[in-house]
């Protein structure tokens, strides 16, 4: 599913810099950092250009998500329109929250950094909020998350098809 949103993007995106579509992948939900990163290895991107590109579009929303998302899903909640969504929105994302609650700043950590489907910095920003964790403190975890995820996806995007084509 990621590949294709990725390829959706790029072609629709395709009259823009290849840079400003991996700035754009990386601040989606769901595609995130991880995105951003395939995204600028197929456009051949140099890695500490795209590392610097995907984490800077990663992390514009987590501050408003932390500092902002509780008074906007109350308010949201107030309505009888946006109320279901609201709601869904909190089960699923706190489906996800128990490492985190155990765990909490390593949990969020982890749960941002290791790059599995329904993880990321959009979602580990929202459980951080919802679970009422310091915004600081979730701030830190969540760029030390980007920081792993990074590491790992840079081997997944650049260096397994480096080390394909020595081979």
């Amino acid at each position: 599913m990621a590949q294709s949103l990725i390829n959706w993007f790029t072609n629709v995106l395709s009259f823009l810099p290849h840079e400003v579509v991996v700035f754009i992948i990386s601040m989606i939900p769901i595609l995130e950092l991880r995105g951003g990163l395939v995204a600028a290895a197929l456009f051949q991107i140099p890695m500490i250009k795209a590392i610097a590109i995907c984490i800077i579009g990663n992390l514009i929303p987590v501050p408003f998500i932390l500092w902002l998302i509780t008074p906007i899903f109350r308010w949201m909640k107030s309505t009888k329109i946006f109320r279901p969504m609201v709601e869904k929105l909190e089960k699923k994302s706190m489906e996800k929250s128990d490492k985190i609650q155990k765990y909490e700043f390593l949990g969020l950590v982890l749960f941002v950094g290791i790059p599995l489907p329904g993880t990321g910095a959009w979602t580990g920003s929202l459980i951080a909020a919802l679970l009422e964790i310091k915004p600081k403190k979730a701030f830190l975890a969540v760029c030390t998350g980007l920081i792993l995820a990074t590491a790992i996806m840079c081997f997944i995007s650049y260096g397994i098809p480096f080390i394909i084509k020595m081979l």
